[in-house]
């Protein structure tokens, strides 16, 4: 709103009268900034004609006038009217002998002489201002503004004077809609404009840990190496460090105008009202701040849409809308409208009820808009990269609305109160219903091509990633959930479950319950994956990489607090027999090359009769060289990304191969160590087997393989 044009010049006094055709002095009476020169002159001296004609007391009133205008005439009534001497005062005492009625009549007579003379001065104060439509009161000097609004208020007062009433009710509607004018012109005058650069700061620094730290594709695309951790670290630390900032409009209360300007805008308000126009003035008010609010929604970025424009919204822009709403509900409800309240309280005053109503009616629309997209959101098609968003606007809106109550009293206010209470209800079905559909998921996909090298699941790491989000809202996760009871998860979520695990559930809270239940179902989709590895030790690979991923993600954030002690034991339990499982799956016929079964003797030297001993010796060598190099092949490709777990099945490995290997060898070497071609069969020492074992489970072909597969390769296609 442009600044309104600079004021006219103040109108002139007369401190001297002016000479009649009768040489009679005519009166001087304030005269609007906007008529000047002549016309200044010449409607000065008709209202002072005017009044002085149908005056019974010409002389009285012209000094009342004078006296009036300038306190430097004020002596001219003591002139005329001298104090009067103590023995008139006793010859006019009542009480004194010989007082006539006329006497005691004669106070009354001039008191209401005088209120008369009030009123028709500000009859003419009044008139005179409306003649200059153009002209404001309160751009005139301040001496100007208390004179005309003292005028008003003498005309209000002569409404109820049936000799007047009806002139004072012209002049107090001349009044009133100059008043309106003023009204309007003084609140947006003086409005103060919300500060966009320092609020897009704001936004700026509000930085809520959500689906934005990961990827929230809804599939889980296995070609895809999404949802990866990229140091995300902890988005719950993230995300409360963020909210632990304090954002400086969170509790800042604006004022919506300028504070110089709420006296002036009190002053028209209660004359508004006790002349019986506080419909008109309630009109204007309404209007003017209704407008203010909408605009600092604007600026908050919170905009007015339908419900069929979020629903067709795309969620990169839908996700920043939202974000904006969180924090534009925050800043409404505690700075602009806790201002806006404050604003009523002073501005309206002089009634308790206009003062509600205004409040409400002002705040309808910016209201209105807050909840209109709480509901759009709400009513959205259910899909898990919401789920964050959704509880950061449930929160809000928790937190706002016993503030709102406090702002909103009376009958006025429980209205709008009960509105933002069901969008709030709709916003926690919107969560429940998020996590059953993101529960569906879970069970629901079905991608058939198996990872790489048995490494850890995209669908892991999001889910991971996923629930440790949800943590830091498990305050809020676990009143929605509350009322599902403990039986919302059975024992078989914990598979196998017993007496005890009941009782852990038991124990558990709403939300540790649904947690329970989402990782489970994640659980039960990654073995139906491992079964699409046609090797069987690859799917213990495979199992204990994401089975120690899911438990190191629960140890290290606050889902450990959570699920507790008793969850971590039974994964790690899991990946024990797993890695007993790999160890028979792949090492089992490898090591069965390398069993006693009482052939030959150690160091005989000979082969004489155990010819043929000597012959399965060779033969079980050869086979063993065939298989680890196949295994060595294979299984170095192989990856397991914690260094902890692969050093832990190394050690295994070697625990069984390699005592095996030395004892065999040195048991039986000799009977194959001899001739031309001994270093056809006896191709490792143990500690060339050590040095290859360590080459396991990195993920990288080794250099190695290239040499075996050249000097063996026609063996081991044969053998496959």
């Amino acid at each position: 709103m442009s600044a309104p044009s600079s004021p006219p010049p103040p109108p002139q006094r007369q401190d001297a009268a002016a000479a009649g055709e009768n040489g009679e002095p005519s009166l001087p009476v304030p005269v609007p900034a906007a008529v000047v020169g002549n016309d200044k002159v010449l409607a000065a001296a008709q209202h002072i004609v005017k009044s002085l004609a149908t005056s019974k007391n010409a002389a009285d009133d012209m000094i009342r006038i004078l006296s009036g205008f300038d306190h430097r005439l004020s002596s001219i009534t003591s002139d005329l009217y001298p104090s009067p001497s103590p023995a008139d005062a006793g010859a006019s005492d009542p009480a004194a002998p010989g007082a006539s009625d006329e006497q005691e009549q004669e106070p009354a007579a001039a008191s209401a002489s005088s209120s008369l003379a009030d009123f028709e001065s500000a009859e003419q104060l009044i008139h005179l201002w409306d003649t200059t439509p153009e002209a404001l009161v309160f751009e005139a000097p301040v001496e100007e503004v208390t004179q005309y609004l003292a005028s008003v208020d003498v005309a209000v007062d002569h409404i109820s004077d049936p000799d007047v009433s009806c002139r004072a009710g012209v002049a107090v509607q001349l009044a009133m809609a100059r008043l309106e004018d003023e009204l309007r012109h003084l609140m947006l005058r003086h409005a103060v404009p919300l500060d966009a650069s320092g609020l897009y700061c704001s936004l700026r620094r509000l930085s809520l840990g959500s689906m934005e730290d990961l990827d929230t594709s809804s599939e889980f695309d296995p070609a895809t190496p999404h949802s990866q951790d990229g140091g995300g670290g902890a988005p719950d630390t993230a995300r409360s460090a963020s909210i632990a900032g304090n954002n400086p409009f969170d509790d800042q209360v604006f004022d919506l105008v300028r504070p110089e300007a709420v006296d002036e805008l009190r002053a028209v308000a209660d004359l508004m009202v006790r002349a019986g126009y506080s419909s008109e003035l309630a009109q204007v008010y309404c209007a003017i701040r209704r407008d203010m609010l909408d605009e600092c929604l604007t600026v908050l970025g919170v905009e007015r849409l339908s419900i069929d424009e979020v629903q067709r919204a795309e969620w990169k822009h839908l996700n920043d809308k939202m974000k904006k709403w969180v924090h534009g509900v925050k800043t409404v409800v505690r700075s602009l409208l806790t201002g806006e309240r404050r604003l009523c309280d002073q501005v309206l005053a002089a009634s308790d009820e206009l003062r509600d109503e205004c409040f409400v009616e002002s705040t309808k629309g910016c209201i209105m808009q807050i909840r209109n997209f709480g509901d759009a959101v709400a009513v959205c098609a259910r899909s898990p990269e919401k789920l964050s968003r959704i509880l950061d606007m449930y929160e809000a809106l928790a937190e706002v609305i016993p503030e709102l109550k406090e702002l909103f009293f009376g009958s006025f206010g429980d209205d709008v109160i009960q509105d933002l209470e069901k969008v709030l209800e709709r916003l926690g079905d919107a969560v429940k219903g998020t996590l059953l559909e993101f529960g569906k998921v879970l069970q629901q996909e079905s991608s058939r091509r198996p990872m790489m090298a048995g490494e850890i699941h995209p669908m892991t790491r999001y889910v991971m990633n996923y629930l440790r989000l949800l943590v830091v809202y498990s305050d809020t996760l676990d009143t929605l959930l509350d009322d599902n009871g403990a039986g919302d998860v059975d024992h078989n979520a914990l598979h196998n479950g017993t007496d005890e695990d009941g009782e852990y559930l038991k124990s558990l809270t709403p939300f540790g319950r649904r947690l329970v239940k989402l990782i489970s179902y994640l659980e039960a989709n990654l073995d139906e994956k491992s079964n699409l590895y046609e090797d069987g030790a690859l799917q213990c690979i495979f199992s204990m990489n994401n089975t120690l991923y899911i438990v190191q993600k629960v140890k290290d954030s606050e889902l450990g607090r959570i699920l507790g002690d008793h969850w971590i034991r039974r994964r790690r339990g899991k990946i024990r027999q797993n890695s007993k499982n790999y160890l028979r799956a792949s090492w089992t016929k490898v090591l069965s090359y390398l069993k006693d079964d009482g052939h030959g003797s150690s160091g005989s030297g000979s082969f004489g009769s155990s010819g043929n001993s000597s012959s399965r010796i060779k033969e079980k060598i050869k086979n063993f060289n065939m298989a680890f190099d196949e295994i060595y092949r294979s299984q170095t490709v192989w990856k397991v990304p914690d260094p902890q777990l692969r050093e832990e099945l190394k050690i295994s490995i070697s625990e069984n191969v390699i005592p095996a290997y030395r004892a065999f060898t040195g048991r039986y070497g000799s009977l194959v160590d001899s001739g031309r071609n001994s270093g056809k069969y006896i191709k490792y020492t143990p500690e060339d087997l050590e040095n290859h074992l360590s080459d396991l489970f990195e993920g990288v072909r080794q250099p190695f393989q290239e040499k075996m597969i050249i000097s063996y390769g026609a063996g081991c296609i044969l053998q496959r």
